[in-house]
């Protein structure tokens, strides 16, 4: 943040293209939608199919058994995956997550399911001539967002599968180990295409009602293993131009192939956009030979300890995304735990609990979002993987987020006496500081910064719930925050002293009304408005 901030006071090229950008447009809904802090999960085996998920749809597959197209090119292949797709997820499964907290769920795609907006799509591919066995994939996947918002849940689609396999894994659509999308050209601008039509009729469909609001983004690319990462870089920075000449405020999320830092700095160096571009990351502690020696205590206490490097690295990463108004999630990370690491347990029901909330402590600091793999498997009992098998053998939290415990309707009048309060405080402190350092300042500038921090964050948790039992919390604060710097800019003019805007954080005292159920409680994150981020406690 500081570095941010530092910039801003000499003026840089940063707050003149501040001053130079309109947001995008947004209904209240959309905004809602696709910054407030993603508690989530995977549909994982929907679509894509993973055989040791659901193993039903594979009973009559070709070759090796293991992937959509040896699926798609074995019996009956039409009717198998037309009923696994009304069947495995159905709205009393959104309806469930609803109930404990989930608003929002990620959902893994492969290009040639949405085959039919485009039959040519699959031409030269793997799966040239199976559209008759795809062309149903579309019109479910347009009922699964639909179904999705009634209970309050937003979508975010992730091409698991592009062509030509962007990694070696059978969940990129064939079982072959070869991958030939990075030296492809023509499938690396077939996958371009591809989310080029996802996100033209994602936008179209909004026209023709029923409207939907709750598509937060879409991810370019799941686990790529690149050739070069120049060569990612590369196809990243193409692919989110020629979506962004789309719609110029459309969310997009890229993989970090494990490389946090340098996708982080990848982002940070992008064009200047007020629109998001997220980092995921997925988190995995089961299958190295360094993950089966480490004990369950040891997995733990090292996500627990917030000076052990990975937590560093994602204090550091949340923290340059935040001042780019971009953000960080996890997309994938599961209870999953070797049977090496839990030898010698004598509680292992504790020491899976422990487990995940040492990664949800560790998310409610660092991460807009986080998305457990998966949500159920075909055969009941895996707690580490099954996110309703964790949730209903008690090791995962039975609800998450936040859950009113009074009626906030009618407290506007103690909510502006708090802020008013809170604000006097913080200034008191942020004038004290800086006397400290003879020099000309903008204090007022800090008050308006409080002020909009106060209303957004109020914003969020006032606002529909939509059948949601938690309230929505302000997640991409970041991406937030470069906005409304950007309107005081615009409105106040610039100075030197802009960074004050942000120079301002909301401690304690407004969130008197909610209680999250962690299994202990906490308050609200604080707000703070900045041209770099909002910050939190």
């Amino acid at each position: 943040m500081r570095t941010f901030i530092s910039k801003l006071r000499r003026g840089t090229k940063t707050e003149s293209a501040l001053g130079l950008q309109e947001a995008p447009q947004e209904s209240p809904q959309q905004r809602l939608y696709r910054y407030r802090k993603q508690r989530g999960v995977n549909l994982g085996s929907w679509f894509v199919l993973e055989r040791w998920v659901s193993g039903s749809p594979f009973q009559g597959a070709a070759g090796s058994g293991q992937s959509d197209l040896d699926v798609a090119k074995g019996l009956h292949a039409k009717h198998v995956l037309e009923h696994h797709w009304d069947s495995w997820i159905t709205s009393s499964d959104f309806e469930w997550l609803a109930a404990r907290g989930i608003n929002t769920v990620r959902i893994p795609i492969g290009y040639y399911h949405i085959c039919a907006l485009d039959p040519s799509i699959l031409t030269r591919t793997d799966f040239d001539g199976l559209q008759h066995v795809f062309e149903g994939a579309w019109s479910r996947l347009v009922a699964a967002v639909v179904t999705a918002q009634s209970f309050g849940i937003g979508v975010l689609f992730d091409l698991h599968a592009a062509p030509g396999k962007q990694n070696k894994d059978s969940h990129s659509g064939t079982s072959s180990p070869v991958i030939s999308f990075f030296n492809s050209r023509f499938n690396m601008q077939l996958a371009i295409r591809t989310l080029r039509i996802l996100v033209t009729q994602l936008i179209a469909l909004r026209a023709h009602g029923p409207v939907f609001d709750n598509i937060v983004g879409i991810q370019l690319l799941n686990e790529p293993h690149p050739s070069s990462h120049q060569t990612l870089y590369d196809w990243y920075g193409e692919a989110i131009q020629e979506i962004r000449k789309i719609d110029s405020g459309f969310p997009i999320y890229i993989s970090d192939c494990w490389m946090t830092d340098q996708y982080a700095d990848f982002v940070a160096h992008l064009p200047s956009s007020l629109a998001l571009t997220c980092i995921d990351y997925h988190l995995y502690r089961c299958f190295t030979s360094s993950d089966i020696s480490t004990s369950a205590a040891q997995h733990t206490a090292s996500l627990a300890d917030r000076n052990a490097p990975f937590s560093q690295m994602f204090s550091r990463v949340s923290e340059k995304l935040a001042a780019s108004g971009s953000g960080l999630i996890v997309g994938e990370w599961s209870g999953a735990l070797n049977p090496g690491s839990l030898r010698g347990t004598t509680d292992e029901h504790q020491e899976r609990a422990s487990y995940i909330r040492a990664q949800l402590d560790l998310f409610e600091l660092y991460c807009a979002g986080s998305f457990f793999w998966t949500y159920k498997k075909e055969w009941p009992g895996d707690q580490g993987w099954s996110f309703r098998d964790a949730v209903e053998n008690g090791i995962f939290p039975e609800v998450v987020g936040m859950i009113p415990v009074k009626d906030y309707v009618g407290f506007s009048a103690d909510i502006n006496a708090r802020k008013v309060t809170a604000r006097n405080v913080a200034l008191g402190q942020h004038v004290s500081y800086w006397a400290r350092f003879p020099s000309y300042y903008e204090h007022w500038r800090f008050e308006a910064g409080f002020d909009q921090g106060w209303v957004v964050a109020y914003d969020f948790f006032t606002s529909d719930r939509a059948g949601q039992v938690a309230v929505s919390e302000l997640g991409f604060k970041g991406c937030i925050a470069k906005r409304k710097a950007q309107d005081h800019i615009r409105e106040y003019g610039r100075s030197n002293n802009i960074w004050e805007f942000g120079e301002c954080t909301i401690r304690g005292g407004f969130p008197f009304w909610v209680l999250p159920l962690f299994g202990r409680q906490h308050d609200i994150p604080a707000i703070s408005i900045s041209s770099s981020v909002i910050s939190q406690i």
